[in-house]
């Protein structure tokens, strides 16, 4: 997989293997803040910049740092493990991503 992690996949089943096309989409630049607004992507703070309320890392005095990395909803993000252990689909995984 693109992502470097070895699967094993049923017989019955059906599965598409390669590459998707224009593999340079990800080089493209907007160029302007508009280009990105007409895809619907509005623009992101920071969680830090945010206030307790709005986000688990924001508050503190001053330029305060956010303590641990955590998605709006209180999850950890960055690096830490989110996938389940107990996941049926874990039996196929033959080798994990490497980073």
């Amino acid at each position: 997989m693109p992502s470097g992690e070895s699967r094993m996949v049923l017989i019955t089943c059906k599965a598409t293997i390669g590459m998707a096309s224009n593999i340079d989409h990800s080089l493209e630049k907007s160029g302007k803040a508009g280009r990105s607004r007409w895809l619907g992507r509005r623009p992101r703070n920071r969680g830090v910049t945010m206030n307790p309320v709005d986000h688990p890392m924001g508050g503190g005095e001053g330029k305060a740092s956010g303590g641990h990395p955590r998605s709006r909803k209180g999850m950890p993000a960055k690096g830490y493990k989110t996938r389940k252990p107990k996941n049926k689909s874990s039996k196929y995984i033959v080798e994990r991503r490497k980073k």
